[in-house]
């Protein structure tokens, strides 16, 4: 009798487990959606060939940094999951910047650009580090007489935005930037994977951590197709987290609209390709993703994450890695003797 329950238990397993799974699959597809294979089009910016390979090129060159040293690549790198790896980044005259340096990559869903939201657009957001003081520290003006000083850009400029009388401005860097980043998308996670009906896409302990992920709250801010970047919530809503990880003066939101309910207020990061972004928050303070779920439970969730729990959540999140975009490095068009020369100070 006992053999025979032990062999219906096996016949049974099975179906409970497929069961459970296909009840994941409907709870995560209520909200998420996986990355598109292709990138979206980007109203009032149609991409091109010509606009892109240009992007790609802009966004691979110094010289739209004063000191000639910067690039969108320093501190967005292709080849280390569109962010740099360091607290935050360095910047002209090896000044540190204020905030962590967010991935590009999927930036393209997110609402709006920045930790603070305040670049509605990746047109608007190329524009503000080349422009900043502590990280490229150029100007429009100076950018544009670079670009027409080095002879094989006009050219590109004029494939890209053709019937254009003056294709050469600091709007259309900014535009054709837009559109290579744009492309910068990973697909094909084993989540997307998951949400497309594949079945085993997941394994026990991910599907786990997803259901943590939904049923502890996380999901409210980190949803959608970007597993998050939809939206600004205060960060420290049950329990404020340490001065290191949270400065004080790093009042987030606030330094855009100006509004006291704004304090410490952030746009929810994009959780794509978490596991190899590190380190984490707006502060980068945190380098271990253990971590970082656990600071999470404590500060947004008000509750202490069990040891099954965290594991189960990091399984998840690394999850969300997808097929990394490869991008061979351009070969830039040289200067001239006209084009500016580097200023280091």
């Amino acid at each position: 009798m006992k053999i025979t329950w032990i062999l219906l238990l096996l016949t049974l397993l099975p179906g409970w487990a497929d069961a459970a799974e296909k009840e994941n699959m409907s709870r995560a597809r209520a909200t998420f959606k996986p990355i598109p294979v292709h990138p979206p089009a980007i109203k009032g910016n149609k991409a091109t060939k010509a606009k892109v390979d240009l992007g790609m090129k802009l966004f691979f060159d110094p010289r739209l940094s004063t000191s000639q040293l910067i690039s969108c690549n320093t501190c967005h790198n292709v080849g280390l999951g569109g962010a740099d790896l360091q607290e935050t980044s360095v910047g002209h005259g090896w000044q540190k910047g204020p905030r962590n340096a967010p991935t590009v990559f999927n930036a393209v869903y997110n609402v709006a650009q920045f930790w603070d939201g305040r670049a509605k657009d990746l047109q608007t957001q190329a524009k503000g580090p080349v422009q900043a003081s502590v990280e490229m520290n150029s100007n429009p003006e100076l950018v544009v007489r670079t670009l027409k000083n080095i002879p094989g850009y006009p050219p590109l400029f004029e494939a890209a935005f053709p019937g254009s009388r003056d294709p050469v401005t600091f709007d259309n860097m900014a535009k054709a930037i837009e559109v290579f980043e744009a492309t910068l998308v990973t697909p094909n996670a084993p989540f997307d994977r998951f949400l497309n009906g594949e079945t085993g896409a997941l394994n026990t302990r991910e599907q786990a951590g997803l259901r943590i992920f939904i049923d502890k709250g996380c999901a409210a801010c980190h949803g959608g197709i970007n597993v998050g970047g939809a939206g600004y919530y205060p960060f420290g809503v049950r329990e404020v987290p340490t001065a290191e990880v949270r400065p004080e003066a790093d009042t987030g939101r606030f330094k855009v609209t100006n509004t006291a309910s704004d304090k410490y207020v952030f746009r929810a990061p994009s959780l794509r390709n978490v596991a190899i972004t590190q380190p984490f928050f707006h502060s980068g303070k945190v380098w271990s993703l253990r971590d970082a779920v656990v600071v999470m439970g404590s500060a947004q969730l008000g509750t202490t994450l069990n040891e099954t729990e965290v594991n189960d959540t990091v399984a998840f999140l690394k999850s969300l890695t997808g097929k990394q975009p490869k991008v061979g490095y351009p070969l830039l068009p040289p200067s001239s003797d006209q084009t500016p020369h580097p200023q280091l100070k």
